[in-house]
């Protein structure tokens, strides 16, 4: 590549990389929750502590991402994450967003790498892939997330590239194609669970490429090449599973266990109507008209075509086959955005080539209305979330971890336990030992959830944990109804407008005696309901550092 060619290539991905970096920062510091259990596992593994989500706890995979949090762990060995601030920004926020514009920069680039296959200017493709993915919330909130969502996207982009050019090139049963495919695939899987699907990407293309006309040699050819794939994707994949076999007795995580992923069913097709729905009917339909057009008639690069459909299915399969997500806004669609946004731009050239210019006016007219359709509710959707996101970490770091620490405090408790769901910024800021309602961290949680065991969880909570303070609330209600809550537990501070008895509660004999609980809940009442009531909090930092230990107390700034 020329620098007459390079530079503007350069410039594309650094400017598509803008647009969607110019989005994130639309809703400033917000870090999912569930992205802080992440960060608690990528700094015990950092300080040499191993799988814990708190120092001294249970060793379980609480995460499904590995690649994900050593990449975390990583950062935090070199001083870059959960360290203190960078540009006096807090660096567990400013870290992972950076981090994920950078993988959106290498999807980028895999993106150019595709349409200069193609195109003749491929930089106008590549800016018009990010001016995509920049609009679309559901991308950009999850890249920008803290989650693993950028790196999963750029893996299973570069795997559909890889497989793309390799088509054009012919040079698709090459060993050192089938290995990389093998690799990505496999990176794919350890990202992700639901990346194991993507294992059968180079061997769909392969057994694709076959017809009836091929003779045995080319047969035994593909094969071999498919078996080297797979067994680049296998033994790194067979030796994380023996491993965590090993390590914990399970042969999956403890999220996967308690997220009690089912098998499929044929219902389950109608979930790509989310994607209909999210996107809009009318950009769907046209993508799927010019897709026609192109495939309608031959062209030269139309096996390529084909080639990157294989993935952009698996993506689909795999986003219909998971269970529904609480978070909100697609959030396994990510591959789907990314490969529907590459095959967008390369079948709305090709379609404007073959078109006279009637057919071209047309085609702009469509083009303009879907994307003023799109881009009108996305528009809504980008303004709903930035008011109301998904739970953040730091909200969970001040309303759960720092103020059961002050609860425990305020009681001269050294040692204590807290039973709850939210566990990000909880595991990152409490000295508490935390038992996770959620089971994503506890391994016998998990399994009782799995089994909507309820009874065996009030008697795991009631009569065998027995933890100093329990948090309760939907959909984790069926605590409430057991009696021995109200009879071992005080509550300390109740969820305003619940008529039900959620809350934050407390062991009646870890309370000395009536003051104390006085004291605990005048700061529940007062704290507490500051903490709940600031209405930007979930955008919001929580301090230069998310510290075990720390406490809201007396005068803390809960407003930036």
């Amino acid at each position: 590549m020329s620098w007459r060619t390079r530079v503007p290539a350069i410039a594309s991905v650094l400017a598509g990389t803008a647009l969607i970096g110019a989005h994130g920062a639309y809703y400033t510091y917000w870090i999912v929750d569930d992205a802080a259990i992440s960060f608690s596992y990528a700094r015990s593994f950092a300080e040499g502590l191993g799988p814990v989500v708190q120092a001294g706890g249970e060793r379980v995979e609480g995460f499904s991402n590995v690649t994900w949090t050593l990449l975390l762990a990583l950062g935090k060995l070199v001083g870059l994450f959960d360290n203190g601030t960078i540009f006096g920004i807090p660096d567990y926020a400013l870290f992972p967003k950076v981090l994920a514009l950078v993988l959106c920069a290498g999807i980028l680039t895999a993106c150019h790498l595709a349409l200069a296959k193609v195109l003749a200017r491929p930089w106008l493709g590549t800016l018009a892939v990010g001016a995509l993915l920049a609009m679309t919330p559901s991308f950009v909130i999850w890249v920008v997330s803290g989650l693993e969502n950028a790196l999963y996207g750029l893996i299973i982009t570069s795997l559909a590239v890889l497989t793309f050019r390799a088509v054009l090139d012919s040079s698709v049963l090459r060993s050192r194609v089938a290995i990389t495919a093998g690799v990505l695939a496999a990176l794919a899987a350890l990202t992700r669970p639901e990346g194991l699907i993507y294992g059968g990407v180079y061997p769909i293309v392969v057994l694709g490429m076959l017809r009836r006309s091929s003779g045995r040699a080319a047969v035994v050819t593909s094969l071999r090449h498919i078996l080297i794939s797979v067994a680049a994707f296998a033994v790194p994949v067979g030796a994380y599973f023996t491993w965590r076999r090993i390590t914990f007795g399970e042969w999956l995580s403890a999220p996967s266990i308690a997220k009690s992923q089912g098998l499929p069913y044929p219902a389950d097709l109608g979930k790509t109507g989310q994607i209909v729905g999210y996107a809009g009917a009318p950009a769907i339909l046209l993508v799927a008209l010019l897709t026609g057009i192109v495939l309608a008639r031959p062209t030269w690069w139309r096996a390529g075509l084909f080639t990157l459909l294989v993935p952009l299915g698996l993506a689909l399969t795999a986003f219909t086959v998971l269970e529904d997500d609480w978070m909100g806004h697609l959030r396994f669609a990510t591959p789907i955005w990314t490969l529907g946004a590459l095959l967008t731009v390369l079948v709305t050239a090709e379609a404007f080539r073959r078109l006279r210019t009637r057919g071209r006016a047309v085609t702009v007219v469509a083009i303009v209305g879907a994307l003023f359709a799109s881009g009108s509710s996305f528009a809504v959707a980008a303004y709903d979330f930035h008011r109301a996101p998904t739970l953040s970490a730091c909200h969970v770091a001040d309303r759960y971890g720092r103020t059961f620490n002050a609860y425990a405090d305020i009681l001269g408790l050294e040692r204590a336990s807290l039973f709850m769901p939210d566990l990000g910024g909880s595991s990152m800021t409490s000295r508490l030992r935390i038992v996770d309602m959620a089971g994503l961290t506890d391994i016998r949680m998990a399994h009782m959830i799995h089994d909507d065991d309820y009874d065996g969880i009030r008697d795991y909570v009631f009569a065998e944990t027995k933890p100093t303070f329990i948090h309760t609330r939907l959909p984790w209600r069926s605590l409430s109804n057991d009696a021995r809550l109200e009879r071992d537990y005080y509550r300390i501070f109740a969820l305003p407008g619940s008529p039900w008895p959620d809350g934050d509660w407390v062991r009646k004999d870890a309370v000395p005696n009536r003051e104390a609980l006085q004291r605990l809940r005048a700061y529940a009442d007062r704290i507490t309901t500051e903490l709940i009531d600031y209405p930007d909090a979930p955008r919001r930092a929580c301090g230069d550092t998310m510290q075990v230990g720390s406490t809201p107390g007396p005068g803390y700034a809960v407003r930036p």
